[in-house]
Order: C-alpha cells, then structure tokens, then sequence
C-alpha cells in the first residue's frame, strides 16, 4: 500500500528533517550546508469547490529553508506508475500552498510557488526525467519544470557518497523485480542480506563519525523494515532474511542505548564520590570517569544545593 511508504517519507522528514537537505543540493543543485534552519508547515490544504464541499489535500512536505534567503519547497514521494494526474495533484498543491501564503496590497494579490520536485520509488519507461508547469495568463505565459529524482537509480555508492541517506528506507525498491529469484534462490538471498549488512556498517559508521545521531541511525533502520515488510510480503524468504537483518540491529540498537545509559548512571555515581572526597579536580575526575567537565560540575552544584 503505498500510504506505507508516503508514511515512511514524512516520518524520516519529519523527525529527522536535516536528512532532506542533501536531497535538495542534489535534485535543485542548491549547496546548503546542513546548518540552515528548516520550518514546516501544515501538510493539510483545503481547496475551494464550486458548488462542493471543500476537497482536504495532504502534501508529503511542505517547508522553508532558511538559507543566504529563504526558499519554499514541496516534495512529493511517489510509488505508482505516472499519469497526467499526479502533475494536475501536483499543481493543486502548489496553488493552495501559494494562496495560503499569498499577499493582498492595495488590491494586489502576490503569491509564491513552492520548488517543487518528485520523488519516484519505481521507474518505469514512462517515467519521465522532469515534469513541467505551463501557465497561460491573460498578462503572458509562464513555464517551468518539476524536478524528478528517480530513487532506483541511485546506487549503494551514491547514498553514501552524497549522504542521501533519507533514500535508505527506499533502497529496496531498487531489488524489487528480482524478489522471485531472492525468494527460490538461497545463494542470491545472502547476497542481498549481505549488501544490508554492509549497510548497517555504513551507519555505525557515520554515527561514530557525528555524522549522524543515534535516533537518526534507528529511524533509517526502523523504516527500512517497514518498507521492507510492505513490499516483499508475497515473498517470505526476502521479507523474513532481509527484515530479520534489519529488526536485529533495532534489538542491537536499544541494547547499546540502555547499557550506555546504565553504564552513565553508574560513571555519575563514582563522580559524586569522588566530589565528596575532595581529592581531585573536576577536570581529574572528569578523565578518570568519562563524563564531560560541565556534568562533573553539574554534579559538585547539586552537591552544595
């Protein structure tokens, strides 16, 4: 069902908006540095209907980077085989979401369209490499293009390398008409297993580095079992080898959270005892626990509180 997989699209953004900003240097070739502000707004539109009641749209995003300016933007993500209503959808949004914005001075109605672009999880023949807006008014005609990021074309290699790491949940799709071949074939299976093993690599990897954060890493991992239960459900041989991966590293995961934190626990123990003594400087017993300076001092203040 491709709410599922609209769902996986606006959590990652939602709780891990940063991610986005990568795949808005590559799909607008803008050079964002990850260090902008990012607001969202209302994803629900209610569009006027003569003679009907108002028609609800939801949008995927709808959010304004705040750059050297800021910039609108609306990204759509999109599973199903494209037709001339996803563009007409696309529009309605983009004028709801200009209108809902719009300015009135002295009579002057100012509204600014979103960059809009779509995020396509299949590719089919059809599938095109932009869409386009063309808008004839009485004043002259107005054309532009809608980006298309066509999602299976990005290799393993690519996501890394361009820290489109927000594509991970979707990766799968990229193996999708080879699942009845995975589901007969064990030897294929542990070459698909293996490849989202080096993938979990990969995050610790980055997680290590401060590229990512924990809760980033566990939202990829956890959405990528969701998709990854949606799609290959008429296929329990890829849906089993490939989720079994990815729920073990959640297990995995909150394992390493809950003993980091006991393990914290326990350092703020020895720390207060340490204070208690007088013996060492904060810095001294900071070294000899692991905790940071300012926690060592947040300590010795509630000691004298």
């Amino acid at each position: 069902m491709a709410n599922i997989y609209d769902g996986a699209f606006r959590t990652i953004l939602n709780d891990c908006r940063k991610l986005i900003i990568p795949v808005i240097n590559e799909i607008f070739g803008e050079a964002y540095t990850g260090e902008e502000e990012i607001r969202f707004f209302p994803n629900e539109h209610f569009l006027d209907q003569q003679n009907e009641a108002d028609k609800e749209r939801i949008t995927d995003t709808n959010f304004t980077v705040y750059g050297k300016m800021p910039k609108k933007y609306h990204v759509e993500c999109e599973s199903s085989l494209p037709d001339g209503r996803i563009t007409i959808r696309l529009f309605e949004y983009d004028a709801q979401i200009a209108l809902d914005e719009g300015e009135v001075t002295e009579e002057t109605l100012t509204v600014t369209f979103p960059n809009t672009a779509v995020l396509y999880l299949r590719t089919y023949k059809k599938t095109p490499d932009k869409m386009k807006y063309v808008i004839i008014t009485p004043g002259g005609t107005v054309q532009y293009d809608i980006p298309i990021m066509k999602v299976q074309t990005y290799s393993l290699v690519d996501i890394f390398e361009k820290r489109l790491l927000m594509l991970i949940p979707f990766y799968i799709f990229s193996h999708e008409n080879s699942f009845p071949e995975y589901n007969s074939n064990e030897e294929k299976l542990v070459e698909l297993k293996a490849e989202y093993q080096k993938i979990l690599e990969q995050l610790d990897g980055l997680e290590q580095q401060g590229v990512i954060g924990a809760f980033d890493k566990h939202t990829i991992i956890e959405l990528s079992g969701d998709v990854i239960k949606e799609i290959a459900q008429k296929y329990e041989n890829v849906q089993k080898g490939v989720g079994d991966i990815m729920s073990g590293a959640l297990i995995e995961t909150e394992a390493r959270r809950i003993l980091k934190k006991g393990m914290n626990e326990a350092n703020k123990e020895t720390a207060l005892k340490l204070l208690k003594r007088g013996k060492q400087t904060v810095e001294e017993i900071a070294e000899d626990t692991g905790l940071s300076v300012s926690e060592v001092e947040q300590l010795a203040g509630l000691q004298t509180v």
